[in-house]
């Protein structure tokens, strides 16, 4: 916290440090998560359109939280509207929060669901995140899919750059290990920001943050990224076989004239390759 404070002199914006969050927020009794859908995905093509005795690359996508941490969060408390679906007001790209949502009917087998791996119908509680990234694959330029319907929202004023100056710390501490070859920093500025992430909403190791919403859009808006890749890959001519979590890529062709191989954070390395069996789905 102490370097968010650094990293933060000269920001535009002033935030609410702790917010009072919906009911929406509070974890379930019997269950251990809340009602908010982050679009976490663990997707492959089916084994029915993939080519038997194909080789595969699983990819890792570097920093994928660091990245992250260039989301659009809410500065404020969150307040509630009624969405367009139900005569409330356009959706404002100026807002961010949480927008329960009917997500649109997905028909490409060839790429993954940007709702992630959800396999119940009908309304969800999803981030900014994974709305915008929605939004986007509704878009003329993509084509993929219907509007979501947005029923009901929760959101406060937006900014991308609340956290632009720690990402920009962490990052630049990245390439200086990197250069240097030092593992033990670089372990170390990872941990630094994974735990920023883990503990910016409720909990006992920072009493300083409780922006659950935060985390949330955070991990979204690393799902969301991943997703992006896969796209990038398939408009390129590559064969999506698989995405998983946050940062694992598997793909078909020769990825090198899409990505680039390095450890940088724009840069992608190799986790496995292996080779499909008949019938057999990426990462099985």
């Amino acid at each position: 916290m102490h370097l968010l404070e650094i990293s933060r002199r000269t920001g535009r914006y002033d935030f609410t440090y702790h917010a009072v969050l919906p009911p929406i927020f509070d974890k379930k009794p019997g269950r251990e998560g809340n009602d908010i859908w982050e679009a976490r995905p663990k997707w492959s093509t089916p084994a029915s359109i993939l080519p038997p005795g194909a080789e595969v690359t699983a990819l890792d996508v570097n920093g994928a939280y660091l990245s992250a941490l260039k989301a659009h969060l809410p500065i404020g408390t969150l307040e509630h509207h009624l969405g367009p679906a139900e005569g409330g007001p356009p959706y404002d790209k100026r807002r961010s929060g949480v927008h329960l949502i009917t997500p649109p009917d997905w028909h490409h087998e060839a790429l993954p669901n940007p709702i992630g791996n959800r396999e119940e119908p009908g309304r969800l509680w999803v981030t900014e995140s994974t709305l915008r990234l929605l939004q986007r694959c509704s878009s003329p330029r993509y084509g993929l899919c219907e509007e979501p319907l947005i029923h009901e929202s929760w959101t406060s004023g937006e900014s991308e750059g609340l956290l632009e100056g720690l990402r920009l710390t962490f990052a630049a501490a990245r390439k200086t290990a990197l250069e240097n070859e030092d593992e033990v920093t670089l372990a170390y500025v990872k941990a630094m920001y994974a735990k920023f992430v883990s503990t910016a909403g409720s909990s006992t190791y920072n009493r300083e943050l409780n922006r659950q919403d935060w985390v949330h859009i955070i991990r979204s808006q690393a799902f969301a990224n991943l997703w992006g890749k896969a796209y990038k890959a398939h408009t390129n001519g590559l064969t999506v076989a698989g995405i998983l979590g946050t940062d694992e890529l598997h793909l078909i062709g020769d990825w090198r004239t899409v990505f680039t191989e390095g450890r940088d954070i724009a840069q992608v390395k190799i986790k496995n390759i292996y080779t499909l069996t008949c019938g057999e789905a990426a990462g099985a």
